[in-house]
């Protein structure tokens, strides 16, 4: 492949898996959150790429540098069931159960809600949803069911009219502030940087890096690269391609988001964050460039998705179904948990990404040092081991505080124990220590069984 064509390649590549990428989340999360952290905005942000975009870049390239054909294989290394079990939660947690209905949700409330007015019924609300949601995801049904055409249907097509729709809004904001950023509210006058951290986890982008990377991989390699260092550095440049788009665009949200109190005042979510400030510049055609940036963010993401998910299940079950069968059943799927809508969905999945977000961080970084230790399993059992006490309790009490407020009186005291004990834990992080601490136990024991197996060899 001649160079040209190989900075064309990783390019579009790149292009597409920021189209992969940037969805729901990516829009609502860093607009809310920078109405929210005022001026504080730039330190909440530095936290927010760090989860929002670095982990995504890190997730890909581990896949890649890792040399596993696919998540399952990289997390065996920890058990063959464990792998097993965290690959199918992961895929069905950013596929049918939560990310992907709420690309559908967030489209319609962004994008076609606004248009039905104040007045509009609920009952009429309710079947404009059902009758969107039936046309966004006979879209993505059709974009899913030809996967190698993802490259060119994507990266070349959706992803430039996408990137040009979201620069003429910020771009925009940037130049015409609204405003100077307000006071921070109280969640972010101290810790502001590990409260982005945290919600930078709301994008789901970290757990969808261990999928879109197969993909990535899987269209490199359908570009006859089949060395694996080649494959590992396109991959990783069109994982950079995405990352610097993410950042970018998410730095001209958040600051959008920061200056747009003083001329909308506060709003409630994301969406109206948007919603308000599209209308604030352009008026009626404000509302249709939201729109069309909505659309085409929220249904590239859907087709990574539900292409992810079916190839998937399509390997983890053989002669069950065909490709093009669980591309229809995740899509009829995904269709239903929809017809929820958005609030129900984000109250539902949020106590999952906190127990899947510090698994998915540690197999990410447990790749990256596998040649570190050797490989050895023992490494990877205990850092698991330290991670997941911790990521349930966090996933228990926040279903606990989401879902009806309830208050289970062990794990209270637990929580209550552990913010006076534990370093991180009242931000959020208090599973970093125990995983540190798993890593390095399950080093030393490793290096001793290999010391001793030495000994009795000789």
């Amino acid at each position: 492949m001649s160079n040209n064509t190989n900075k064309s390649a990783f390019i579009a590549t790149g292009l597409m898996l920021f189209a992969l990428f940037f969805g729901a989340g990516n829009l609502i999360f860093p607009a809310s959150m920078g109405q929210q952290a005022g001026n504080h905005i730039w330190e909440t942000m530095l936290g927010f790429l760090i989860t929002g975009a670095g982990l995504p870049l890190l997730g890909v390239i581990a896949v890649g540098y890792s040399n596993s054909r696919d998540l399952q294989q990289l997390a065996s290394r920890v058990t063959p069931w464990y792998g097993v079990i965290f690959t199918v939660a992961l895929y069905l947690a950013i596929g049918p159960l939560f990310a992907t209905p709420r690309t559908a949700t967030v489209s319609f409330e962004i994008g076609v809600l606004p248009f039905l007015g104040d007045d509009a019924s609920a009952t009429v609300k309710d079947t404009a949803l059902r009758v969107f949601c039936l046309f966004f995801f006979a879209c993505s049904y059709w974009l899913s069911i030809s996967p190698g055409k993802l490259v060119d249907r994507i990266g070349k097509i959706l992803t430039p009219i996408l990137l040009l729709s979201i620069a003429i809004l910020v771009l925009t904001a940037a130049i015409k502030p609204m405003g100077e950023p307000a006071a921070p509210t109280d969640a972010y006058q101290t810790g502001a940087f590990a409260k982005g951290l945290i919600e930078g986890y709301g994008t789901m982008d970290a757990l969808a890096s261990l999928v879109f990377a197969i993909i990535v991989i899987d269209a490199v390699r359908a570009m006859g690269i089949t060395d694996s260092r080649q494959v590992l550095s396109l991959t990783t440049r069109a994982g950079l391609v995405a990352a610097g788009c993410l950042a970018v665009v998410y730095v001209f949200i958040g600051y959008m988001g920061a200056t747009s109190v003083a001329g909308i005042g506060v709003q409630e979510t994301g969406a109206a964050v948007l919603s308000q400030s599209a209308g604030h510049y352009f008026g009626h055609f404000g509302k249709i460039l939201l729109a069309v940036i909505v659309f085409l963010a929220c249904l590239s993401t859907a087709v990574g998705l539900i292409t992810s998910c079916a190839e998937y299940f399509d390997r983890l079950l053989p002669n069950r179904l065909t490709y093009g069968k669980w591309v229809l059943m995740f899509t009829l799927v995904s269709f239903g948990f929809a017809n929820f809508g958005l609030s129900a969905i984000i109250k539902f999945s949020v106590p999952v990404l906190m127990l899947l977000y510090p698994l998915t961080v540690a197999i990410i970084a447990l790749a990256f040092l596998d040649n570190l230790f050797g490989g050895k399993r023992i490494v990877y059992i205990c850092t698991i081991l330290g991670t997941l006490p911790i990521a349930i309790l966090d996933g228990w009490k926040t279903a606990h505080s989401m879902l009806d407020g309830a208050k289970d009186g062990l794990v209270m005291q637990i929580d209550s124990t552990l913010k006076t004990i534990l370093p991180f834990y009242s931000s959020g992080l208090g599973w970093l220590l125990p995983a540190v601490v798993g890593f390095v136990v399950g080093f030393v024991v490793g290096f001793a069984l290999s010391k001793t197996m030495k000994t009795e060899s000789k």
